[in-house]
């Protein structure tokens, strides 16, 4: 292969089998390669010469596309980091989650656009594009009822597919594919509707455990082990504050029925492990008494099916009853099903605002029932294993028992000779 330089060596001129002249030369440290479409040597180092000079001219106002890695590029080296340095750390379903939110619609959105291009503005076209489209479809409706129209992705949907999305461009930061982030935070009022997460108030709790105790006592014997272990469910969780991926790694020697040194009462110290790892937990004395009948409540035995021989045989080996042991979960099973069926019939299924209740409702109505009550925000928190600042943006601020009369409707003391002022409210 004949080769040549021009301009100081700036361009190399290179001819393989064909008998046409090639050019390449280097601009800002990426390799450019072009035919100069001449046979003869002389014309093509014009022809080099010329599209080296043209070729800094779109260089340096802009013009010429660098070649750098892609969105998506960075996204598989993301996964690949993320579930490796994380393992133990952070729940396999939020981990699940990033690749289910890159696969689905990041990476068809920004995959084909390099990493620097990932700019505010694609961002917020990103938001409007999603915000057009409808989420999953609804259920088909029921004989005699409407059909629920599509809805769109909520607020929070979104929000955490921009979360994954700050990884990624954090990925890239890190190993130096882009010298900063940029701002992905909304605009236009970024604010959103002050709300509280769904609970059950001190009425509607009380519907729904009498509502689990009934159901109990009149289902048929084949499932009342199951209707009973959803009731004191509902109590426990009530009364403890447990989320519920904290109530299903629960075991029995995780719980011990200690007498309280503050109060006198038997309450139970549990050690807890989920979210945030180990923590601790001391719970309400009503917890005592549900955690005793668990304690008294048999395992449920498979259910064998006998030929009328055998049951008229007195030597049918029927099989032992057992009860928990300390490594037995406390809650086995799942009952969500029947969880929720209960709170269709009973009317509990949506709070006030049409927000869905789940088994998470259970642990904000003990936050909220504590606040009620007065108990120190600092110490549920605590006890809660969450932050100050989340009880306070998503509990206390629609507790009216938080708010203090005596600090609010205060008057300062009026000095000698100063006219009162009338009441506002009143016409005296």
């Amino acid at each position: 292969m004949a080769n040549h330089e021009i301009l100081s060596g700036k361009v190399q001129l290179y001819r393989r089998t064909n008998k046409t002249w090639h050019c390449s030369a280097s601009i800002d440290g990426v390799q450019h390669r072009s035919s100069t479409k001449e046979e003869d040597l002389a014309l093509a180092r014009i022809a080099a010469e010329d599209w080296y000079l043209n070729l800094r001219g779109l260089s340096r106002v802009g013009l010429i596309k660098k070649k750098e890695i892609t969105f998506a590029k960075v996204a598989d080296q993301f996964e690949v980091e993320y579930e490796t340095i994380t393992e133990g750390q952070r729940s396999p379903r939020w981990v699940e989650g990033h690749k289910h939110r890159l696969r689905l619609h990041l990476k068809p959105f920004f995959g084909a656009l390099g990493i620097s291009d990932v700019t505010a503005g694609k961002v917020q076209a990103y938001r409007v594009h999603r915000a057009g489209q409808t989420g999953r479809k609804p259920k088909p409706p029921k004989e005699g009822e409407e059909p629920v129209a599509p809805r769109p992705p909520s607020r929070s949907t979104i929000h955490d597919e921009i979360v994954t999305l700050r990884q990624v461009l954090k990925t890239a930061q890190r190993h130096a594919w882009l010298t900063h982030l940029p701002d992905l935070s909304p605009p236009y009022g970024t604010r959103g509707k002050i709300s509280h997460r769904p609970w059950f108030s001190p009425v509607e709790y009380k519907a729904l455990y009498t509502a689990t105790r009934d159901y109990a006592k009149t289902v048929h014997e084949r499932h009342r082990w199951n209707a009973e272990q959803v009731h004191d469910f509902v109590l426990f969780m009530g009364n403890t504050g447990l989320r519920p991926d904290e109530a299903k790694n629960l075991q029995h020697r995780d719980i011990a029925i200690v007498k309280d040194e503050d109060t006198g009462q038997r309450i139970l110290e549990i050690e807890v492990r989920g979210k945030i790892g180990v923590g601790y937990c001391k719970s309400m004395p009503g917890a005592v008494v549900v955690y005793e009948r668990l304690l008294k409540r048999a395992k449920p035995t498979p259910r064998i099916k006998l030929t009328a021989k055998q049951k008229r045989a007195e030597d049918t080996i029927m099989p032992d009853v057992s009860y928990p042991q300390p490594k037995d979960p406390v809650f086995p099973g799942n009952h969500i099903k029947l969880f929720n069926n209960l709170l269709e019939r009973n009317g509990l299924k949506e709070d006030r605002d049409g927000q869905l209740r789940t088994a998470y409702s259970l642990r904000h109505t003990y936050i909220c029932l504590r606040l009620m009550e007065g108990a120190d925000i600092y110490q549920i928190a605590k006890n809660c294993r969450t932050s100050v600042e989340m009880i306070e943006k998503y509990y206390a601020a629609h507790i009216k028992n938080t708010l203090d009369t005596s600090a609010i409707n205060r008057r300062r003391p009026r000095r000698k000779g100063e006219v009162q002022a009338p009441d506002l409210h009143t016409d005296e």
